[in-house]
């Protein structure tokens, strides 16, 4: 073969390359609308309703953190209304066992009033230190609301009073307390110790 025969030919080397050129760009094309293609073909729906059930998705994802939330709140504030309740009550009460043990003291005092003979002048300054030292007790228990229940021609209340006995008394009204025997004291309205009654009954 000659050297002419084995010289390449301009025209159809431009020729081959254009051919090529168009080939490749062809196949590129279609890659392309293949990758366009595959989402739609695979989820089986358009766009559009892909981007509206994300939405709807994201709207009851915010709807549902909007009602915990709430419900977070509600439990906070109702435990702080318990905490606030128990340390009231903590407040108010906390000398209940001391007070329930102070009672006593008025209770021996009323006694000794009660065993010293008020004709007797010689007993006259004990009766009367006595009755001081008791109106100071019961006031120092009014700056504590510690109430005295002296429940005398009441009626007879099982909340506050505790029977001891029932007697017959024509002149009281049945179920009326005619005697107390052991008064009964409250602390801010709470029952410390109910009072001690003789209850009246019918004949």
């Amino acid at each position: 073969m000659s050297d002419q025969d084995r010289s390449p030919n301009p025209e159809q080397d431009a020729a081959q390359k254009q051919a090529e050129e168009v080939a490749r760009e062809a196949v590129e094309q279609a890659r392309a609308d293949e990758v366009e293609a595959a989402p739609e073909e695979a989820s089986g729906r358009d766009p559009e309703a892909e981007l509206a059930a994300l939405r709807d998705e994201l709207a009851q994802a915010r709807k549902a953190l909007g009602e915990a939330d709430l419900r977070a709140q509600a439990e906070i504030q109702n435990m702080r209304r318990r905490v606030e309740r128990d340390v009231e009550a903590a407040h108010k009460y906390a000398l209940e066992k001391f007070a329930a043990e102070v009672i006593t003291v008025a209770d021996s005092l009323e006694r000794a009033l009660t065993s010293l003979d008020a004709d007797n002048e010689a007993l006259a300054p004990a009766r009367e230190g006595t009755e001081l030292t008791l109106k100071v007790l019961l006031d120092v228990f009014g700056r504590f609301n510690i109430a005295q229940i002296d429940p005398k021609g009441e009626t007879f209340n099982p909340e506050q009073h505790e029977a001891m006995a029932m007697v017959p008394q024509p002149e009281a009204a049945p179920n009326s307390v005619i005697d107390v025997l052991e008064k009964g004291y409250t602390l801010n309205g709470r029952l410390l110790r109910p009072a001690r009654v003789v209850v009246a009954r019918a004949e």
